[in-house]
């Protein structure tokens, strides 16, 4: 009986996770598809979660029909505790454990077991709230798997001893792709060479991102971004003709502008509305912040750095009528971005990161390579991804281009 109590007080956890967090499930539900991997998994979390530990082998109804041994092997249904003083309800084969339930006062864990470690497919859920299904190796987090918990986002991915990678993209043609580019597409030095608008084809994302695609690359460049300006006094030289041209296309097109340690936000965000165009239907601006730590330092630090940034965010937004895009890397993320939460919070997200695992946060766009492939662009193209499926793209053009 002290068992099955033991047992009984981790289900209301589970309640308490389906329902505290269908917001978080509605968005990754939202973002994938059956093409994504894991998506099955977590509508059946979404559809099943406070239940699917006691649907499991060895949930606490196995507790009814606890066997007893055939002979000096133990077969069919039988508890026993481990070493560390965890209860273990398994079913054994020849004397060995191959599945059940583990249970002390700090985790539940049901699912495939080897000895008396989680290995194989299994779900747990500990004492704080933190469910996780998935793959297992010697009672750890160890291959595909998703985690979910109070006042945190869903991860989903791959996972290496108890350590989360991230997201693996499958790169198909239904997501949708664009780039960036400045003045370098055009040449270096003397040499100029043009693009070719007619021809945009996207043919190569990059080394790392090739062994994930679905199919033969041959994307069509669904969206640009330009750089305008950068500080107050550098402009691109091509921004007009390109933007024109892109126009010409039927491209959504939008404009960026590179962030200044040295020089006020206010007159930073006059020089680029100065000299950029906004149309009806374009993109929202882009403001495209990478500052050294050595520039944050001499500006002032981390606070002094966000109070110019919302001046530029705050007088962009005024004129354009439309929210910026804040550009950062992810390694900004990690090191600024939660001393600025209202950012967070209440602006769209395109992150610059070139591994193979999609950003751990939420976000509008994810550039994934600055050494892509275009048909009528000569050199290397940062390449970017939406992060959605049509549907979502189409609302996001309804809700977020210029009025």
């Amino acid at each position: 009986m002290k068992q099955i109590t033991l047992i009984l007080t981790f289900l209301p956890a589970i309640v308490l996770l389906a329902t505290s967090l269908d917001d978080e499930l509605k968005y990754y539900l939202d973002r994938h598809n059956v093409q994504d991997e894991g998506y099955e998994m977590v509508a059946h979390y979404a559809q099943y979660g406070d239940t699917l530990l006691t649907q499991l082998p060895g949930s606490p109804l196995s507790l009814l029909n606890i066997g007893r041994w055939h002979g000096i092997s133990r077969q069919g249904t039988g508890m026993e505790r481990d070493t560390l003083g965890r209860v273990i309800v398994g079913r054994y084969d020849s004397d060995s454990i191959t599945s059940g339930l583990r249970f002390d006062s700090l985790s539940l864990y049901s699912g495939d077991l080897i000895g008396i470690q989680a290995s194989g497919h299994g779900c747990s859920l500990t004492a704080d709230g933190t469910y996780y299904e998935g793959q297992w190796l010697n009672d750890e987090r160890h291959g595909f798997g998703f985690a979910i918990a109070p006042e945190t986002h869903i991860r989903v991915g791959q996972w290496k001893h108890n350590e989360y990678l991230g997201e693996r993209m499958s790169y198909t043609s239904e997501r949708i792709y664009g780039i960036d580019i400045s003045r370098y597409q055009h040449g270096h030095g003397r040499k100029k060479y043009p693009i070719l608008w007619d021809r945009l084809r996207i043919t190569y994302l990059g080394g790392k991102n090739q062994q994930h695609t679905v199919g033969r690359v041959d994307y069509p460049v669904s969206f640009v971004f330009i750089k305008s300006t950068e500080s107050t006094n550098i402009r691109n030289p091509f921004y007009w003709s390109d933007y024109v041209k892109a126009r010409q296309q039927g491209v959504p097109i939008g404009a960026y502008h590179f962030f200044s340690c040295r020089v006020p936000g206010a007159a930073q965000a006059q020089f680029f509305l100065s000299n950029t165009v906004f149309r009806r239907g374009d993109l929202p601006p882009v403001l495209d912040l990478e500052p050294f730590p050595s520039q944050i330092a001499a500006m002032g630090g981390t606070e002094a750095l966000f109070s110019q940034v919302r001046i530029w965010l705050r007088q962009v937004e005024r004129y354009t009528r439309a929210k910026p895009i804040l550009y950062v890397s992810q390694s900004f993320v990690n090191r600024y971005l939660q001393h600025a939460p209202d950012l967070k919070r209440d602006y769209q997200v395109w992150i610059a990161r070139y591994g193979e695992y999609k950003p751990d946060v939420k976000l509008a766009l994810w550039q994934l390579s600055p050494n892509g492939r275009v048909n009528g662009i000569r050199g290397e193209v940062d390449i970017n991804v939406f992060n959605g499926y049509q549907r979502q793209w189409e609302e996001f053009l309804e809700e977020m281009t210029l009025k």
